[in-house]
């Protein structure tokens, strides 16, 4: 089984710093690869972000603080998507995109709209569709009409979908928790709040935009 090329989003990098962002991406896939992680890696080029976008020009000291944190997300969210995504790769032949898929679909035994399925995934459908097309290709899900509504399509596992599905879950918490082996627990149940307060603070801007 061959592993597609996944479609990435990321967020828009004002010029100055696509460079630098360009080299992080390049470098965590690196230390992702290693054996060994050189842990000062993901440090040295957030303090270069840093110098890009906490530097001394007129402006730059406007929320500071804001961009700091999401500076931090980012670097965080992306060391651990290399190595999951590595992973994935070396271990089951699969990517992270397909993998989430699958989760959506094992928490829904009925099984899910393609529509809702990107939503929760927080991606377009045009992104989902291949994917869902190679996973029905090698048996892992189903598409079929809606008893209710026969234009509707309802994506399901099969049993080959979540027995699959099961065994990567396993691994990919242990991943998880490796890569955060060393950070205190009661931090990071800590910061688990923290961003659940921060996200619900996203939504609610986003539904009533600042000006």
């Amino acid at each position: 089984m061959g592993v597609e090329r996944e479609t990435e989003s990321h967020p828009k990098i004002d010029g100055s710093t696509a460079l630098v962002f360009a080299r992080y991406q390049q470098q965590s896939r690196s230390a992702c690869d290693m054996r060994q992680p050189q842990k000062d890696n993901a440090l040295s080029i957030q303090e270069d972000l840093d110098d890009f976008r906490l530097g001394e020009r007129a402006g730059d000291q406007d929320h500071r603080a804001e961009v700091r944190l999401w500076l931090r997300l980012l670097a965080c969210s992306t060391l651990i998507e290399a190595e999951l995504r590595r992973q994935f790769r070396e271990k089951f032949n699969f990517t992270l995109p397909r993998f989430d898929i699958l989760a959506q679909l094992d928490r829904e035994p009925g099984g899910l709209v393609q529509g809702e399925l990107s939503k929760r995934l927080m991606v377009s459908q045009a992104n989902v569709t291949p994917i869902i097309e190679r996973l029905i290709a090698d048996g892992f899900v189903t598409r079929s009409p809606s008893n209710l509504d026969r234009r509707v399509q309802i994506i399901c596992l099969t049993i080959e979908g979540r027995q699959k599905f099961r065994r990567m879950a396993k691994k990919h918490n242990a991943w998880l928790a490796d890569a955060m082996a060393g950070f205190p627990e009661e931090e990071i149940d800590e910061i688990g709040k923290k961003l659940a307060s921060l996200k619900r603070a996203l939504i609610a801007n986003k539904s009533e935009p600042r000006r």
